[in-house]
């Protein structure tokens, strides 16, 4: 039992990057390239693993419009028909979500969601505080202040879950997400160099 838990894990975070390198990431250079953050977000059904739906940041036209938000917000203009029940879907972001975020995946019933890249990553490699200012400012909470696990959902650190595999999948894994994250860097010096040109209030 315990190894078919880690055949399962290591296919379901081969296919969380998939969808991060092949999915998100081609959606959010088209969002830089327009003056938009970095951060992105998919939703998956549970029992396949198929993509619902993916997308990106658009402050540039509303600055709610966050990774996530924008996601769920495309994902309600869907006809619903074709969309999955929260319940069993796998929501994945690719920034651990902010305080507005993460209101908003409890908001819609999802039960869960997966990230690749921490708080302290968005402001120390990617320039962006506003996730930590704002819930030590507000919500009074240090960085990982909230409920990982609640009522609502369990949360999934990527990285937490490749650390925990042997190591010939942990050094694989690893490799690419070091690849991902190269590519993330590249999309960070877009943003920053163009982002003194747009009106996100913070930026």
């Amino acid at each position: 039992m315990q190894q078919e838990t880690v055949m399962t894990d290591i296919s379901l975070i081969d296919r969380l990057l998939d969808v991060i390198e092949h999915d998100i990431v081609p959606k959010t250079a088209e969002g830089v390239a327009h003056g938009n953050k970095l951060f992105g977000a998919a939703i998956l059904r549970k029992d396949d693993r198929s993509l619902v739906l993916a997308e990106t940041n658009n402050e540039i036209e509303n600055p709610l419009w966050h990774g996530e938000v924008h996601c769920l917000k495309r994902f309600y203009e869907m006809p619903r028909a074709e969309r999955v029940d929260p319940k069993d879907a796998l929501f994945i972001a690719t920034h651990e979500p902010c305080s507005l975020c993460l209101s908003a995946i409890t908001w819609t019933g999802f039960d869960n969601f997966y990230y690749l890249f921490s708080h302290e990553d968005s402001r120390d490699s990617f320039a962006i505080p506003h996730d930590l200012k704002i819930l030590k400012e507000v919500f009074t909470l240090d960085p990982g202040g909230y409920n990982a696990e609640n009522a609502y959902w369990k949360s999934f650190s990527i990285r937490r879950m490749v650390r925990a595999l042997p190591e010939a999948e942990r050094q694989r894994l690893e490799t690419r997400i070091g690849a991902i994250s190269a590519r993330y860097d590249e999309l960070s010096e877009v943003y920053q160099a163009s982002k003194t040109e747009n009106d996100i209030p913070l930026n």
